[in-house]
């Protein structure tokens, strides 16, 4: 364990000594630094960015959010207040002062976790992180925000005892659509249109398509969606992913699955996405915007690991064994860069562990308990193991699912779809997967979560006292369907 103490030590060499140096300040990074830091370690946090915060609170998980929240509230403004006896005059749409809110939003985030960086005695460096190798971390000027190897000037060299690199991740771009910033974006550009684009594509029907289809097509637009497999969120529970295309589709959303991609062009003020189907017909479809959302990959350029000897994998991602190290003695990596979901809160809980294990604690991630959202509406949540992925490895399960339709809570709120599926072995009862779709099922896999993190069995769900009237009790009635004796669903 290194020595410990918030006090400026100097090197032999003259440079800055810390404990630990942290590279990136994305939710891994900064909670990392500071986790470190509680921990009584000397912690250097280093970022290229002018704000802290990462992918995740500047250009991804905080303001889509915010945006998704507006134009929800604008959606029912238009739309879904009547039901209610709520009658509203012209709805208007003020973007200016939608995209004010967001950024504001973004600042008080960004800011809150400078103060708790500064509060738990983390320096900051501005600038790009580079290893030089054990114990060596080169900062150099900020340089352009999608490349950290562009920043060029003076270096300081960061000298400590252990490194942990958090760098995150970047959109992938289509060599058929490639970005110009403009007409062919990614999510960042798409986050901040002036304007609601007449047509819109969407190529990915993943988490960060769909939200930003969602956002777009409630403020106006009429919004095509492009997914290659063939459905929507790939990977998920097919009965989610056919509840929310139906839901998305009801709402006005065209989408096609089972397409590719062959040809955008960007001309003038429009660009033409030509796309095959999986029957051979194809596609040809002229747009204001085309968003391309099909995934993020690894950011190692301009980090030094080639240099240094840190090994990525057939990937592109930081090699790291179960703690976290990587071919370089005293380099850690954690989050985007490394394998496993690019969440931010799995991000989080690897920083909370790496900095654990470098104190000479235990730190341990749970991976089997991640869970994942889909900030549509409604939204969309899973955590722990779907039906296919039980049967292919022939698990033993049984099922219980209770409908929103029935739940006299989503019924006073007028968000009656979806529903709780929860799996759990057949011989154990012991909850092995949870699946929602409806209103705040991100709110709702919470519950699901903490008790299969605690080993508990749908039994447990079934018999624990959920307040009436809420939606967890779909919760609850989903547990009871584990056993077949549902009180208030078939």
């Amino acid at each position: 364990m290194p020595e410990q103490g918030s006090e400026k030590r100097q090197s032999q060499k003259g440079g800055e000594r810390f404990d630990l140096v942290v590279v990136g300040a994305g939710p891994g990074g900064y909670v990392a630094a500071i986790r470190a830091a509680q921990l009584g370690l000397r912690t250097a946090l280093v970022e290229r960015r002018s704000t802290l915060g990462g992918t995740c609170l500047n250009i991804g998980c905080i303001p889509s959010k915010a945006l998704l929240d507006s134009s929800e509230q604008y959606a029912k403004a238009l739309t879904g207040l009547a039901d209610h006896g709520v009658k509203v005059g012209d709805v208007e749409l003020d973007l200016a002062t939608m995209m004010k809110r967001k950024d504001r939003v973004v600042r008080q985030l960004t800011r809150g976790v400078a103060s708790l960086t500064k509060a738990n005695g983390v320096v900051v460096y501005a600038g790009a992180g580079r290893v030089l190798g054990a114990g060596r971390v080169a900062v150099g000027a900020s340089g352009d925000a999608s490349d950290p190897g562009t920043g060029g000037g003076n270096e300081t060299v960061l000298e400590s005892d252990y490194g942990v690199l958090a760098p995150g991740s970047n959109a992938i771009e289509l060599p058929v659509a490639p970005f110009d910033g403009t007409k062919v974006v990614s999510s960042t550009e798409a986050l901040s249109f002036d304007a609601v684009p007449e047509r819109m594509i969407v190529i990915g029907g993943g988490a960060i398509g769909l939200e930003m289809a969602s956002v777009w097509a409630r403020l106006g637009a009429e919004v095509t969606v492009l997914e290659r497999l063939p459905t929507l969120i790939p990977g998920w529970d097919d009965e989610l992913a056919a509840g929310l295309r139906k839901e998305l589709e009801r709402q006005g959303l065209a989408v096609h699955c089972g397409v590719n991609v062959t040809e955008c062009r960007a001309e003038g003020a429009r660009a033409t996405v030509r796309a095959e189907q999986s029957e051979g017909s194809a596609l040809e479809l002229e747009v204001d915007r085309v968003l391309v959302a099909v995934g993020r990959r690894p950011y190692t350029v301009g980090l030094g690991l080639e240099e240094c000897g840190v090994e990525l994998d057939d990937g592109g991602r930081i090699s790291i064994d179960d703690d976290f190290r990587t071919a370089v003695e005293g380099v850690y990596a954690i989050g985007d860069a490394v394998r496993g979901a690019m969440l931010a809160h799995k991000a989080q809980e690897e920083g909370v562990a790496v900095a654990e294990l470098i104190a000479g604690r235990a730190g341990h991630v749970n991976y089997d308990v991640v869970p994942s959202v889909v900030y549509t509406w409604p939204e969309v949540a899973a955590v722990g193991r779907s039906e296919a992925e039980l049967t292919r490895d022939g698990v033993p399960f049984r099922s219980g699912t209770f409908p929103f339709s029935a739940n006299g809570r989503a019924l006073g709120m007028g968000d009656s779809a979806g529903f709780v599926k929860l799996l759990a072995h057949e011989d154990t009862d012991r909850l092995l997967g949870a699946h929602v779709i409806g209103p705040w099922a991100s709110d709702l896999i919470g519950e699901c979560a903490a008790a299969m993190e605690l080993g508990g069995s749908a039994e447990d769900l079934a018999r624990t006292v959920h307040a009436h009237p809420t939606l967890s009790e779909g919760v609850k009635e989903a547990a009871l369907g584990v056993d077949g004796r549902m009180i208030h669903g078939l």
